[in-house]
């Protein structure tokens, strides 16, 4: 009896820890800009980062932190990897996990880099990390890595 308790408890807590860890998504632009389109009444920060750059790495724990003080506003914080789609099971989850980033994670799922670039921002050059704030119809790109002063600057300014 004792035995099939334990066999129990331990399954049911294996069970739960799994269905609690980070998913990451695919999504392309258009399921992003359909994303912030369907939450008007929301404040979007969206970051482009990736697991090889070690500026965004640096300054994810920002967004985190930007997330969990302003939780009781509408604020979604987007965390938006560019690396290979390929790269997805054996990176990007993995780096998620060891992490243990709570905001929610895509993986940008678009074959032409040039493409999906112009159409986040003409301005934007490609490099990363890069930031996407948006509210309402007001839009500002910034192309550079933050400190979590300037990341909470540029928040409180929309």
């Amino acid at each position: 009896m004792k035995i099939k308790s334990v066999l129990y408890i331990f399954l049911f807590t294996i069970v739960s820890v799994s269905a609690y860890s980070q998913k990451v998504k695919l999504m392309n632009i258009d399921q992003l800009n359909e994303r912030i389109k369907n939450g008007k009444d929301s404040t979007y920060v969206v970051n482009f980062w990736a697991t090889w750059c070690a500026p965004c790495i640096k300054e994810l724990p920002h967004f985190e932190k930007l997330s969990a003080e302003h939780k009781s506003e509408k604020l979604a914080v987007l965390l938006v990897s560019l690396d290979f789609k390929s790269k997805l099971e054996s990176n990007v989850i993995p780096f998620v996990k060891r992490k243990n980033l709570k905001n929610e994670v895509f993986l940008l799922n678009e074959s032409s880099p040039q493409e999906f670039i112009d159409r986040i921002d003409p301005s934007w050059s490609g490099s990363i990390p890069a930031t996407l704030f948006i509210k309402g119809d007001k839009r500002k790109f910034v192309e550079s890595e933050f400190t979590y002063e300037q990341l909470l600057t540029e928040y409180k300014k929309l």
